[in-house]
Formats: structure tokens, sequence, C-alpha cells
């Protein structure tokens, strides 16, 4: 029961970092026309918080691992409340977009952090999996119940909601981590690796500019070819100060722990195909079926109900199937969904039409989210798990930013009307149901037989 409320709490911090970036979604025509952004520019309010959490989270997680879980949890909520109340006062759209870019800083101290204090709490096996699989509802669900609580409180309340919401969030998660979770400590003893935080904060930061803006400004622009072609050669220039650092970032050899490395694949699969198909049910809501902001967030719900159910069945199915035999079985499930829900869209058709590929792509994904994360903290030390939770979420945001510019220049329409917009929305399903079969490759990269305490049951298992 003791380990019952700080998992709670740890929820809590996953479910936040999760569903702030659909909850603004919905509400994007409203700030729009509160504030004055133009059409292009208000893209900015979810381009600011994903540059900076994308671009943070490996010294964020490094940073867990170095000054302490509880520490950084703290700092993470704080950021993350104060950006909240700033972007609920916000009057003008530079103070906004200002605020969302701190908003993305917590987020990428609050992740790393959250993440690696439930891998460590718990034993690997059967209690692990059962934290992992709490964990998994709240970030998956989170995407989903962002867009459904955007919606909600948007009808009801305004814009600023969508902020004001996290504040008290946050205020009650800083107060509970101190009565809840174990005190860090001294900190850990090593030194800081300066110019790696430099070059791969900096290499990611700008990987993450430069996609998010290619499908707006033209992937041959200046704009974005210059901080692309730096963020190579700063992510280069990282992989060889990580080689040769007596504390390094991201210590390489955690990629020849072959769990992690096929995690790392997974994830990045899933990010750019799966994590991106909520934004799109969203344009479908909202321009074809016309749905107000509260009517897009209740029809959220059979998604989400889908993506919770994936979560609950990845905790039973991995001590039967496996890892490996649970992620390739995840990867099916979602590609059948998301080819459904593909199908079932129609200018002139309902909400009931799409259910039921939603709901399967529901599952699939909650079934992968749950797998994935549990795979990739498999066999790796205590001491690191901030590092690899911080490689693990930045690989998900990088993919999500590559998918997403990806999908969105399948999905233009043109000058079209709401056949044509259907038609464009058909194309981005299919194309990330084509693209997640490549999570199959991830899938057979897992070793067949892993050590039972892994999976949590006797034996051995083919995971």
């Amino acid at each position: 029961m003791r380990s019952v409320i700080p998992l709670v709490l740890l929820g809590l911090g996953s479910m936040i970092t999760a569903l702030d970036f659909t909850i603004v979604y919905v509400a994007l025509p409203e700030i729009g026309r509160a504030l004055g952004f133009s059409s292009h520019d208000l893209q900015w309010v979810v381009s600011a918080y994903a540059v900076p959490f994308g671009g943070f989270l490996l010294l964020g997680g490094r940073l867990s691992d170095l000054l302490g879980r509880r520490r950084m949890f703290v700092l993470g909520m704080l950021l993350y409340g104060a950006a909240s109340l700033l972007g609920g006062l916000a009057g003008t759209p530079g103070l906004l977009v200002g605020a969302r870019a701190v908003q993305g800083l917590g987020g990428a101290v609050l992740m790393p952090a959250t993440l690696s204090l439930v891998v460590t709490m718990f034993e690997e096996g059967r209690a692990r999996n059962r934290a992992m699989t709490v964990w998994a509802v709240c970030g998956a669900s989170g995407m989903s119940v962002g867009a459904l609580l955007g919606g909600v409180l948007t009808g009801a309340f305004g814009w600023p909601a969508v902020f004001f919401a996290n504040v008290p969030l946050a205020a009650l998660a800083v107060a509970a981590a101190f009565g809840v979770l174990a005190p860090d400590g001294a900190r850990r003893a090593g030194g800081f690796d300066l110019p790696g935080a430099l070059t791969g904060t900096a290499g990611v930061t700008g990987l993450v500019f430069a996609i998010s803006r290619g499908a707006e400004w033209g992937w041959g622009s200046a704009g974005v070819l210059v901080p692309l072609l730096a963020a190579v050669a700063l992510l280069v220039a990282f992989v060889r100060i990580e080689a040769r650092s007596r504390s390094p970032l991201l210590p390489l050899r955690l990629l020849a722990n072959r769990h992690t490395s096929a995690a790392a694949a997974a994830i990045l699969v899933y990010g750019m195909t799966l994590q991106c198909v909520p934004y799109f049910l969203t344009l479908h809501f909202q321009d074809v079926l016309g749905y107000d902001a509260m009517q897009s967030g209740l029809a959220f719900l059979g998604p989400t109900l889908g993506i919770t159910a994936g979560n609950l069945l990845g905790e039973r199915l991995i001590p039967r199937l496996g890892l490996r035999g649970t992620l390739l079985l995840s990867v099916l499930v979602g590609v059948a969904g998301t080819g459904l829900l593909a199908l079932s869209l129609s200018a002139d058709g309902t909400y009931l039409g799409l259910l039921a590929g939603a709901v399967g792509f529901g599952v699939g994904a909650g079934l992968s989210f749950t797998t994935m994360f549990i795979l990739a903290a498999t066999g790796v030390a205590g001491h690191e798990q901030g590092a690899v939770s911080g490689l693990s979420s930045t690989v998900l945001q990088a993919g999500s930013g590559v998918g997403l510019a990806v999908l969105v220049a399948v999905a233009d329409p043109g000058a079209g009307g709401a056949a044509a917009t259907v038609a464009g929305l058909r194309g981005a399903f299919l194309t990330a149901a084509g693209i997640a079969l490549l999570g199959l490759l991830a899938g057979a990269a897992i070793p067949r037989r892993t050590p039972a305490a892994l999976t949590g049951r006797s034996g051995t298992s083919g995971g």
C-alpha cells in the first residue's frame, strides 16, 4: 500500500506531460481569434512546447541521475505550474508562446524524472510491469484525455482554462512529492558532461525545430536547412564526445543492451505513426464533422478507452507472450485499427462509423506504449535509468516531429472542400499504418528468450 500513493503521484506527472500536447489542439481556433494569431503563427502554440521539450529531455534525464529524481520532479512541476499560470494570463501571442516554451522545458525535466522514479521504485518483473502499466495508462491516455479535457474546458470556460487547470495540479504534486517520495540524499559522485550536454541539447533542439517547421516553410528553405545541418553536425559531435567522456550524458554502452536498442527503434516508429493519429482525428472531428471544441473533446472518449484497455492488456500479455511477442502483436493491432479508421472516413459519415477503427487504434497504441517503455528499462542499472528515460522520451518526441511533418504534407487537401480533406486524412492514416509496420522489425530484434524475472513469470519466456 505504501507504494500505491507514490505511484498515483507519478502517474499524475506522466499524464500532465502527455496531455499538454493535445489539450490546446481543440482550443487553438479560439486562442487564435482571442490573441490575434495569424493562421501561420498559430502553430507556434504547439511548436513552442514541442521544441524545448524534445531538446532538453536527454539533459533532464541525466540530471535526474546526478542531482536526484525527487528534486527534478519538484523542479519540473514548479516550472510547469508557473508557466501554465503565465499562459492563462497571456494577453499577447508572444507572451503565450514564451509560456509554452517554459512549459516544454518543465516537461523535459519532469518526464524522465517521473519515468526513472517508477522504474527504480519497483524491481524488474511483475511488480515493475504493473507499475509501468499504471504509468503508461496515464501517459498514453493523456494524449486523448488532453483533447477531451481541452474541449470541455474551452467550451465551458474559454481557452485560458486549459492553462489554469494545470496550476492546482502542479501545486498539489509539489506538496505531495515531499510527503510521499523518498528523499534523494546526497548528490551522486561523478562529473558533469558539459560538452555533451551542450552539443546534445542544442543538436536535438535544432533537429526538432527544423522538423516542426519543414512542412510550413519548405524543406529547402534556409530557415529549415541551416538548423537541420547544424543539428546533424552537433549530434555527430555529441556521439564523439560521449564515446570519450568519463561521465557521459548518454552512455553509449546502453545501446549495446538489445532490449534498450530495440525499444528505441520501436519508440521511434511509434512516434512517427500512432502518436500522430490524435492530431488528425481532431481535424476530422472539427473540419469534416463540424464539431465544436466540447464535442471534439467528448469524441475522444472512444480512443481513450481503447488506449486504456491496451495498457491494461499489456500487463497481462507480457508474462504469456514475452516482450517480443507482445510488441509484435501490438504493432499488428495498431496497424489494423489505423487502417480501419482510414477506410471509415467519409465526408457525410458519423462518429459511430469511426468508432471501431478509433477504438482499435487505441488498443494497439496503448499496448505498444506499455510494452516499449518496459522493454527500454529492462536490464539497465538503477543509477542509469534516468539516462534511459531521457533517451526513450527524446526518441519519442523526435519521431512524432518527423511523423507529423510527413503526415501533414500527405494530408494537405489544398483548396478542396470536405471530400478533399477526407481524402487527405485517409492518405495520412494509411501512410501511418504502412510506416508502423516497420515496428515489426524492431520487435524481431528483441532477444527471443529473456530471463523470467524480466517478464514476471516462472521459467523462461519468449520475450
